[in-house]
């Protein structure tokens, strides 16, 4: 009975705390309420159930909402604990390792081993990664000296990778630590490659410049009065501005074309017709460099899906090679058939030389922009050197796949393979 008592005295007190706590509603609601009764004429069968239904509204626990809330957290709290190291590391794309104060390998994620390999718990970081730089990350962060430290870090094998490695504890007061290994080998890679094509386009583009400064220069000193050393000079000069204007035809082409490297042509080429306009339009060359062009078509329609201006720049760029580079051979064979074995059907074009062929270690990089097997011969033959490597992003466009095959001494042979839809 004490206890029923003491029961129903905090009831009371409860409900005598919500009523002051809500004063200021109730007196707020009532007034409300008489107002509209007397002002607005409802009836008193309202008015009751009106002042009731106040009263009870105060009486509710004013921190429901809240308590609402901290229920919610308090259930997510639950779920985050559930919720071991493996599984958020495993979530984690990158290189993930999580070690203890004594640099003792606790924990690596997938992405770690298959990056790394040979790493399990119970190993040592230090003799894991020996680099004085990860050495010297592992130091800093353990001493306590710093809370996350980052370095560059390369791994030699199996093939060169270069990382940004951050360093950081794990919470407080757990004597955990976390390594998280971003890959920058591919940004690395195209940061190289624009500056290598920076500095090869500025070298091509000085050379001729230089040249031509030199020659003004005679031309308005020495050979000022010398028609024939003028003519001779004035001659180089313009070869020299025609070959700049072609490496910037060249670099504007590649520029467009890696813009929109993927952009999918939609009209039919007819692949016959625009071999054939190559082959007449390189027909002065050819009889230059005293080779003859042979043609094998497959018969029938041999239609593709392409853009017939980037697929003709794609022939007259290897048939002009074939003709320039391979003209010892007395001539060239272009060739087009149907290629319905193959995974994907379509159409290969092939156009082979007989001429002094390409050494089985360039033709992996032949392509590459500015790359050049003879320099000496490309700049004779007036090529830029970025020839190939248009053609290679032209066929990236198409869906299109570019085999080179040569023999030293045997010719080489360029072939296109252009699916059928």
């Amino acid at each position: 009975m004490a206890d029923r008592g003491a029961e129903d005295k905090d009831a009371a007190q409860t409900i005598a705390t919500r009523l002051w706590n809500g004063r200021w509603l109730i007196l707020a609601g009532f007034v409300a309420v008489l107002a509209v009764y007397f002002l607005g004429g409802i009836s008193a069968y309202v008015l009751a159930p009106a002042l009731a239904i106040l009263f009870g509204a105060a009486l509710l626990p004013a921190g429901g909402a809240r308590q609402s809330a901290d229920a919610a957290a308090a259930i997510e709290a639950i779920g985050l604990q559930r919720l071991s190291g493996e599984y958020l590391a495993a979530a984690v794309a990158d290189p993930l390792i999580i070690f203890d104060h004594a640099a003792t390998i606790v924990h690596a994620n997938a992405a770690a081993f298959a990056a790394f390999g040979g790493i399990a718990p119970g190993i040592s970081l230090p003799l894991k990664f020996r680099a004085p730089e990860m050495q010297a990350l592992l130091d800093s962060v353990l001493s306590g000296a710093v809370a996350s430290d980052v370095v560059d870090y390369t791994e030699k094998l199996p093939v060169e990778r270069a990382y940004r490695v951050s360093a950081s504890s794990v919470g407080h007061g757990t004597d955990l630590y976390v390594l998280v290994f971003k890959d920058q080998s591919e940004a690395r890679r195209i940061d190289r490659m624009r500056a290598d094509f920076i500095a090869n386009a500025s070298h091509e583009l000085r050379t001729p410049l230089a040249s031509i400064a030199g020659f003004i220069e005679t031309l308005r000193g020495p050979a000022r009065n010398d028609p024939a050393a003028r003519e001779q000079f004035l001659q180089i000069m313009q070869n020299q501005t025609g070959r700049m204007a072609r490496l910037i035809d060249d670099l504007l082409s590649l520029s467009r074309l890696e813009m929109k490297p993927y952009l999918k042509p939609g009209t039919e080429v007819d692949l016959r017709q625009t071999v054939d306009g190559v082959i007449d339009s390189l027909a002065p060359l050819a009889r230059e460099n005293n080779v003859a062009i042979e043609r094998n078509f497959a018969k029938g329609p041999l239609n593709v899906p392409g853009d017939r201006d980037e697929l003709f720049q794609v022939f007259e760029n290897l048939l002009e090679n074939a003709c320039k580079y391979g003209q010892s051979g007395g001539r060239v064979l272009v060739s087009i058939s149907r290629d319905d074995e193959d995974v994907e059907p379509g159409i290969d074009v092939t156009i082979r030389d007989f001429g002094p062929g390409i050494p089985e270690e360039h033709i992996p990089r032949i392509t590459e922009r500015f790359y050049r097997i003879d320099v000496e011969t490309s700049r004779t033959q007036k090529g830029t050197g970025l020839g190939l490597s248009i053609v290679k992003h032209i066929l990236t466009r198409h869906n299109a796949r570019l085999t080179i095959k040569s023999e030293v001494g045997k010719g080489a042979a360029f072939s296109v393979h252009l699916p059928a839809h």
